[in-house]
């Protein structure tokens, strides 16, 4: 089975996540939406909010399950038998930034890393810009999944 944990604090989700795990479903028998505890990052939602935005998304996908986790991200993997990561790439920064993580991860597990380059109509979206956007009482619902509609 191959199995991909797809790690982040998905704090919201949003529509290029989701876009991300869907194709990732092509690919893997198995994506483990994995949400990592950071205890250096104030987040908007709670765990157990995040965990069921999540899971109400992918209701209906039986190839993808949502996990919380402390610790480093490849001893998760390990925890749950996922010989993949799967990241989503934006753009030049992302990679870069996703390039030393990945060959990290390399050097300390034999966990691969998979690059799925974002779709071109959620390149733009990220969770940080979707927060200040709730913050603001803006109009967030185009770039989030229904199941995060607050």
């Amino acid at each position: 089975m191959k199995r991909a944990v797809f790690p982040g604090s998905f704090d919201p989700l949003t529509l290029g996540h989701q876009d991300i795990v869907e194709r990732g479903t092509t690919i893997f028998d198995e994506i483990i939406v994995g949400i990592g505890h950071n205890a250096e990052k104030s987040h908007m939602f709670s765990i157990k909010q995040r965990k069921q935005f999540i899971a109400q998304c992918f209701q209906d996908n039986p190839k993808v399950k949502v996990l919380d986790y402390q610790g480093l991200t490849i001893d998760f993997c390990k925890s749950v038998g996922a010989n993949y990561l799967l990241r989503g790439v934006r753009n030049n920064g992302d990679f870069e930034f996703e390039k030393a993580i990945a060959r990290t991860n390399r050097e300390l597990s034999n966990i691969e890393t998979v690059f799925l380059l974002t779709s071109i109509q959620t390149s733009f979206i990220s969770s940080s810009i979707v927060r200040e956007i709730i913050r603001n009482k803006g109009d967030y619902k185009r770039f989030v999944p229904d199941c995060v509609r607050i």
